[in-house]
């Protein structure tokens, strides 16, 4: 058989999933953000220790987090305890709480001197960035979960957004509260957001008693 008789050869292009975990990120268990933490306090990252602490606290989108300025956490010399953004998807505001060791840790992050000058929160390397990008924040991340043993692709920016939640969820059932900490105009996005089904809907029903 002469060469132009045989069949041609078509390379496979590698699958962009091939070895990955798609689908819904998994949110982080209580154990993965105390180890992550200690971590970050370890190594001495001030910056990455706060803007982890704030990730679980605010529930905020990654491109919310990363647009956050010094002004709407700190006031006359403090952090505040509760403070709210307007969301760029929706453009309705939504209110979140800074608990007392999110409240540390940005603090000392806002007074390094490194912080002197910049009005945004998490400020970007480059004079043509004036914060941090998603994909940085999304880079951060991999890196914190890989320093614990996790898995990297089976975590993504939505699970920082997904972790306080879920364990609300899990502790009292109540959709509607969960609804108002991630800005959901519609339940049927928070219950698939946090991926409601039948058997959790029976669980909850078997532990009231009437």
């Amino acid at each position: 058989m002469s060469a132009s008789n045989l069949p041609m050869v078509v390379p496979v292009k590698r699958a962009w999933n091939r070895g990955r975990i798609i689908g819904q990120k998994k949110p982080l268990q209580p154990k993965h953000v105390w180890a992550i933490r200690v971590r970050l306090e370890i190594a001495g990252a001030v910056r990455d220790l706060a803007l982890f602490n704030l990730a679980v606290d605010s529930k905020l989108r990654g491109c919310d987090l990363v647009r956050l300025k010094v002004a709407d956490v700190y006031a006359a010399g403090a952090i505040k305890e509760r403070t709210s953004i307007l969301q760029s998807k929706t453009s309705t505001p939504v209110r979140f709480e800074i608990t007392e060791g999110t409240r540390k840790s940005l603090k000392e992050w806002i007074c390094l001197p490194a912080m002197i000058g910049h009005s945004y929160l998490w400020p970007g390397r480059f004079h043509d960035r004036p914060h941090i990008s998603t994909r940085q924040y999304a880079r951060l991340l991999k890196e914190w979960v890989q320093s614990i043993g996790l898995e990297p692709s089976a975590y993504g920016t939505h699970s920082m957004r997904r972790t306080k939640v879920a364990q609300i969820y899990k502790k009292t059932g109540n959709l509607r509260a969960v609804q108002l900490l991630l800005g959901h105009t519609k339940m049927d996005s928070t219950v698939r957001y946090l991926g409601v089904d039948l058997e959790d809907a029976l669980s909850i029903s078997e532990s009231v008693e009437m």
